[in-house]
């Protein structure tokens, strides 16, 4: 069997990647994957897997042509918040693929936020006629029953990738080590990106700690971790990881994350690092409450304590995090981890083994 898998590949995000990577790694070993890519030779060189150009119709269509099986290969890829017209890509692509009779799967998924009317609509459209479909969250499973379509909930499924060795040259970095990963977003004004970053400072300066700078995705990131970079006084480097086993595996050697980037804090927690959270988008407020972590929310709206107004502030929180937190106890990793595998189960009971969801 051939399987198409579309997400947010090739595109630069270390996230995304790693799911990519996952779904890879999860992928029943009698299935063939064939890629669409934002940049299909870096993806085939990577991965080794076939891949062909996710905005190429003529090559889309072909690869679906091809295969035999569709997989929306995890992530936010059915949301509005980025833009209105995700949910028509993915949405079409996936209607395209249940129209030309391949088996289909909405894999480790994360719903919404989905703001129009239309979005809901196509949504609900595209994952009713899913042969499978599982999620990564409370939130995403409720609002599937709500619509009456049955699903598989887990932990997102970067819990489970295999993170390998330290990038070249992280290994000679002084300890201990604090990793930054925060992103360009609305709410993230230019006052309180100078108090993040005068905060940063200030808690190097206490703790003598080596700040690590983690663009997840460097076009987007990299001027935020260059501009920290330049306020830092002491032991700093901006480090851009490509292969996503290798970028998990950085946080063993990290001693407190701070992260907007939502797979920047699972990598962290699954490795056994503290975490403290910056949220900018509802993904990033579950996983924070679900795991009962240290954060702060970005929006107004957002139901995680507000972002303080002051670089002091910050510096206390994250001292006494830094001093008095702990990761998560061995057993909530594994445990993590486990059910993050029954995104591998769902795979392989709906690819080899025929098994299709029944409607609610």
């Amino acid at each position: 069997m051939r399987a198409v898998l579309c997400g947010y590949y090739g595109m630069g995000n270390g996230g995304d990647e790693a799911l990519l990577a996952t779904l890879l790694q999860l992928l029943p070993k009698s299935v063939t994957p064939l890629v669409l890519s934002g940049n299909p030779e870096e993806t085939a060189q990577r991965h080794g897997v076939e891949a062909v150009p996710r905005k190429s119709l003529t090559a889309v269509v072909s690869a679906l042509r091809r295969s035999q099986a569709f997989i929306w290969g995890g992530g936010s890829l059915m949301q509005d918040a980025t833009s209105a017209v995700n949910p028509f890509y993915y949405g079409g692509l996936m209607k395209l693929a249940q129209g030309l009779g391949l088996r289909t799967i909405a894999w480790g998924q994360g719903i919404g936020p989905l703001h129009r009317r239309s979005s809901r609509w196509i949504t609900r459209w595209a994952l009713r006629h899913c042969d499978a479909v599982s999620v990564r969250d409370g939130a995403s499973a409720q609002l599937l029953t709500d619509w009456g379509i049955p699903c598989q909930l887990a932990p997102d499924p970067v819990w489970a990738l295999k993170s390998s060795h330290f990038p070249a040259g992280f290994v000679d970095l002084p300890t201990p080590r604090v990793a930054v990963a925060l992103r360009g977003h609305v709410h993230l004004t230019p006052a309180r990106l100078a108090h993040l970053t005068q905060a940063i400072a200030d808690f190097q300066a206490a703790t003598q700690t080596c700040v690590v700078l983690l663009p997840f995705q460097p076009v987007k990131d990299g001027a935020i971790a260059t501009h920290i970079a330049q306020a830092l006084r002491g032991p700093h480097e901006i480090i851009q990881v490509t292969d996503p086993a290798q970028l998990k595996g950085v946080f063993r050697g990290i001693d407190l994350a701070i992260s907007m980037r939502f797979h920047a804090v699972v990598m962290a927690v699954a490795e056994g690092c503290r975490c403290f959270a910056i949220s900018y988008d509802p993904k990033v407020t579950q996983i924070v409450q679900e795991l009962s972590l240290p954060g702060w929310g970005l929006s107004p709206a957002d139901p995680l304590p507000p972002i303080p107004d002051n670089a002091s502030t910050m510096t206390q929180q994250w001292l006494d995090h830094y001093d008095r937190g702990e990761g998560l106890e061995d057993r909530q990793v594994r445990s993590h981890i486990d059910r993050a595998l029954l995104h591998a189960a769902l795979l392989n009971d709906t690819l080899v083994n025929g098994t299709q969801a029944k409607p609610l």
